[in-house]
């Protein structure tokens, strides 16, 4: 009896710890501990793969005159002496205990720094996110409207125009033209955070979050656009209309909250872009957020600043996506079992 309450007890568990891993919650925990996983291997082979090393960054080509010895003194400072694998798990060991290494240049831990550069990146993100929504929204409630007339045709030409122009050149155009025009460019001054100077951060942060607004929009105008075409053509929307219900609650209250799903999921995407790749805006305009630390430590062949920089973009990439999934359940309960 005991034997056979034994086994009922490990088969009840065996069926909760299924049960567990096949919730959505658990499954998307599971998806994103191996995408990191993957991120980490990936940025570590690659950035080995890469010609030269941090010996070769600090010493150019004064490298080749190093005596043996001291080429193995240089390798044992960098760790360059191990081997890969054991490269690789210590780095990550170090990560899971909140060692994200130090920088060989700076001698600051990669945790400090990216504590810095981080929020400030996150800042320009959000900025940018909301110009793009803001043009891109109304842009495509407008195109949406009277399809294939000319308003629709004026919003998606300057839409394909927008998508076309490249962000560093948009960049590096606007900041000369405010050079040469009226004479202010208040990224020259030095940057300072949100909480130094609230209206200098500000100033600083205008253009290039334009800039990145402007690069983010086309693509929400493109998807808001199709997800109202597409509402509107539901079965819903036409017995909607036939009851009598005001145009101005229909178009709010039924058409565009079901056309948000597509709009968050872009959003989301973008967002999470932004977050690494802001580096262009941030070179230019003298920004020293998470996108400048790659680069930098990509210069200086800062194995540590790099792969555990990457890696933080990467969970913040992962953890936007966990918050549009959220997003998606207040927008539209349908899905919420799913």
């Amino acid at each position: 009896m005991e034997g056979l309450g034994l086994l009922s007890a490990a088969t009840g568990l065996s069926h909760r710890v299924g049960a567990l891993g096949r919730h959505p919650a658990a499954r998307r925990v599971g998806e994103a501990v191996l995408t990191l996983i993957g991120v980490s291997l990936f940025t570590f082979v690659l950035l080995r793969v890469v010609p030269g090393d941090q010996i070769t960054a600090a010493y150019g080509t004064a490298a080749g005159d190093l005596s043996p010895e001291q080429l193995e003194v240089l390798e044992s400072y960098y760790g360059l002496d191990e081997p890969l694998v054991s490269q690789y798990f210590g780095w990550l060991g170090g990560v899971l205990t909140g060692n994200l290494g130090i920088s060989a240049t700076s001698h600051l831990s990669v945790l400090s720094m990216t504590a810095q550069a981080l929020p400030i990146t996150v800042e320009l993100a959000v900025l940018a996110i909301g110009i793009g929504l803001l043009l891109g929204v109304p842009g495509g409630m407008l195109a949406a409207s009277r399809p294939g007339r000319a308003r629709d045709q004026i919003s998606q030409l300057t839409s394909l125009v927008a998508l076309s122009v490249p962000s560093f050149l948009l960049a590096a155009a606007v900041s000369s033209w405010l050079v040469d025009t009226v004479g202010w460019y208040p990224n020259g001054e030095g940057f300072r955070t949100l909480a130094e100077d609230p209206a200098l951060n500000l100033q600083q942060m205008l253009l290039p979050s334009l800039v990145l607004g402007i690069s983010i929009a086309p693509p929400i105008l493109q998807t808001t656009r199709a997800a109202i075409l597409s509402v509107r053509s539901e079965d819903y929307i036409r017995t909607a209309r036939a009851k009598g219900v005001p145009d101005r609650r229909l178009q709010v209250r039924h058409i565009l909250r079901n056309a948000l799903i597509p709009v968050v999921t872009m959003s989301g995407l973008q967002f999470g872009f932004l977050l690494g790749g802001a580096l262009v805006a941030e070179q230019i305009f003298a920004i020293p957020g998470i996108g400048r630390q790659v680069l930098l430590g990509l210069e200086q062949k800062e194995y540590a600043v790099v792969q555990s920089t990457v890696l933080v973009i990467a969970a913040m990439f992962v953890l936007v996506n966990l918050v549009t999934d959220l997003l998606y359940r207040l927008v539209d309960p349908r899905i919420r079992a799913s």
